[in-house]
């Protein structure tokens, strides 16, 4: 699946979490159809063969729509799955192990919330930063927040793309315009949306606005 910086323009990331019921590929499906460039499964409470299963799905999905599917945090699913590639944190496999057991063209994440780790992630073969929390974050409550300042000499730092992630929302993407960024990262403001297809579609077309596309 081809990659650039401008896959990055609108990447949602979204699981099911702690509802199992929630119908995570019908709304991947929507966001893409909406105008969702990259998609990053993300299953924390999920067991890796369940994960496995709905990654494939998943998989299935996005390259239908042309999109490519990013695994958070858990390698072996990404490889199992023929996932387009990985997301890692700060506290996952290093990106330096993961780009030195993985084939070229294998895309690689990094969260960055400091110069330093936006180019230690870089120098280790990280193809994208992931950058925040800009904003509080209802999916992710402890997450630590950077200002916009930051956020721009994170980005000016490394040749990289980045994209910024955090309590992102079509109320509040103004904000993080000329920051330098490639992208906004969302989660709530697709999945948790009462209709996935047209709050993408608003969401890419704010995305586009801030990033002169």
């Amino acid at each position: 699946m081809r990659f650039d910086k401008n896959s990055l323009l609108l990447y949602a990331v979204g699981g099911k979490g702690n509802d199992k019921d929630f119908d995570i590929l019908g709304r991947i499906e929507s966001a893409i159809a909406g105008g969702v460039t990259l998609i990053q499964l993300r299953e924390k409470y999920m067991g890796d063969y369940d994960f496995l299963m709905e990654a494939k799905e998943a998989l299935k999905i996005c390259h239908r729509g042309g999109v490519p599917l990013i695994i958070n945090d858990r390698l072996h699913i990404a490889v199992a799955a023929r996932a387009d590639g990985i997301h890692v944190g700060l506290e996952d496999t290093s990106v330096s192990v993961i780009r030195k057991k993985m084939p070229s063209g294998f895309i690689i994440g990094a969260t960055a919330k400091t110069v330093d780790q936006a180019r230690c992630a870089e120098e280790a073969g990280a193809d994208y930063l992931g950058v925040g929390a800009v904003f509080p974050s209802p999916t992710k409550a402890d997450a630590i927040r950077i200002t916009k300042d930051q956020l721009s000499e994170i980005c000016s730092s490394v040749s990289i793309p980045a994209v910024a992630i955090g309590g992102i929302s079509y109320e509040n993407a103004d904000e993080l315009n000329g920051s330098g960024i490639a992208g906004i990262a969302v989660s709530s403001a697709v999945f948790s949306a009462d209709d996935t297809e047209t709050a993408s579609r608003l969401l890419k077309e704010k995305a586009e606005d801030i990033i002169h596309v």
